[in-house]
């Protein structure tokens, strides 16, 4: 079940291979990610020391789900994958000039996972492709439906 999607990133990005990854969270966030509070837009993937850290991604605190902490909405995350995985992902990322990036937030068990996919920039005629096709498929679903 999703809880957050990223959908810029499908749009400046080709993704080539999805991860499922866990993320270090404290406790007043897990409360405002299951509120929906959480937002991944502007939110990115880096690679320190041989560990993966989401940066960026805002998750407003609950008014109420706090006394004695205080909340940093877009403090840096630690993402928890296996350490065959990051290395892969590591290797990918120097060498071949792929980048990672979160494209969803979501339930899975119960807990909370972060779905990070291995991606290569588009271009700006990239972009405008998808744009036709995304429109070219929209035309034909109407066209079916008029029928």
């Amino acid at each position: 079940m999703s809880i957050v999607e990223n959908k810029k990133a499908f749009y400046d990005y080709f993704i080539e291979q999805r991860f499922e990854a866990g993320i270090a969270l404290e406790g007043w966030e897990v409360k405002a990610i299951r509120a929906g509070r959480a937002q991944l837009k502007e939110a990115y993937v880096t690679v320190g020391n041989a560990e993966l850290f989401l940066i960026g991604c805002h998750i407003s605190p609950l008014p109420t789900a706090s006394t004695h902490v205080l909340p940093d909405p877009t403090r840096t995350r630690k993402l928890l994958l296996h350490a065959e995985e990051i290395s892969r992902l590591i290797g990918s990322v120097e060498r071949a000039g792929y980048t990672l990036m979160p494209l969803n937030l979501h339930y899975s068990k119960g807990r909370i996972k972060l779905e990070i996919g291995l991606a290569k920039g588009k271009k700006q005629h990239d972009k405008r492709d998808t744009e036709k096709d995304r429109e070219w498929q929209r035309e034909q679903q109407r066209l079916i439906r008029a029928k």
